[in-house]
């Protein structure tokens, strides 16, 4: 076991410790969720470390003035962030300065205030140039590298963890599913390939645990997740990336939100059948 683990674990004993006082009568005994809790620790700090080395080489492009590369770069980028979203959206601050949309702006496109990905994603498509980013690049790379520190600080809580995986589908249906995340690139699929591997990575890393509550539960949720990628799919280009979001009619974008719900709903239980709500 590697010291990180090793530290790791010690430190979600404790947590999960203190959680077993409150649920004595759970129906999972919450050191049973150390281990999956630590394992999960392990995947952020892999990804929120990726995060920063490819922020890294984004914010080069953009300061080196290459527009094609920085639009290259910009949705492969994303995905790490993506993949740990239910994590990251703990600290407030830095979820806000690094993936705020024009929505939360009261001027928009116009606010010196909105910054981040999606500050970048407007120039870089918009305005079809990197002139002027630079301070936007580099305080989205301030921002991550603070969030990368954050995370490695955090003991995570074992029912924010499994609550992420759901509220993270619920926001996939209700809101990125109409566009509006990444509305200037249209690059929302990469997005949600992210989500849904985030939220699989949970799922799958307390598996034992829910089949040994309800295995017919636990084969419908494999099955559900299984549907959501087999129609990701069918939109991959053989760059291995995805198509342009516009590209899919309104009827296509329905179906998808429709299996998205009802992964949702599926998720949406783990709480209560691990003892965590």
């Amino acid at each position: 076991m590697n010291p990180f683990r090793a530290r790791t674990l010690a430190t979600l004993i404790g947590s999960c410790a203190a959680l077993s006082v409150l649920q004595a009568q759970a129906a999972v005994d919450p050191l049973q969720l150390v281990e999956p809790v630590a394992e999960y620790k392990i995947y952020v700090s892999e990804n929120a470390g990726q995060l920063v080395t490819d922020t890294e080489a984004f914010v080069a492009a953009i300061k080196a003035g290459d527009l094609n590369k920085a639009k290259a770069l910009y949705a492969p980028t994303r995905t790490s962030y993506e993949k740990i979203e239910p994590v990251a959206e703990l600290f407030s601050d830095l979820d806000g300065a690094i993936d705020s949309r024009a929505d939360d702006h009261e001027q928009a496109e116009k606010d010196p205030g909105f910054g981040g990905f999606h500050r970048i994603e407007y120039v870089l498509w918009e305005q079809n140039s990197t002139q002027g980013l630079a301070p936007f690049a580099d305080q989205l790379l301030t921002d991550v590298r603070e969030l990368n520190g954050r995370l490695a600080d955090l003991t995570f809580p074992p029912e924010k963890v499994v609550g992420g995986a759901a509220v993270l589908m619920e926001e996939v249906a209700a809101t990125k599913i109409s566009g509006e995340e990444n509305r200037y690139s249209h690059t929302d699929l990469w997005d949600f390939q992210a989500n849904f591997e985030g939220a699989y990575k949970i799922v799958e890393l307390l598996h034992p645990l829910i089949v040994a509550e309800d295995p017919a539960f636990a084969a419908k949720t494999d099955a559900n997740f299984k549907t959501v990628f087999d129609t990701l799919a069918k939109y991959r280009t053989a760059d291995g990336g995805f198509e342009s979001y516009d590209k899919l009619s309104e009827r296509d974008r329905k179906l998808l939100a429709g299996k998205v719900n009802t992964l949702a709903e599926d998720l949406s239980q783990l709480r209560g059948m691990l003892g965590l709500d």
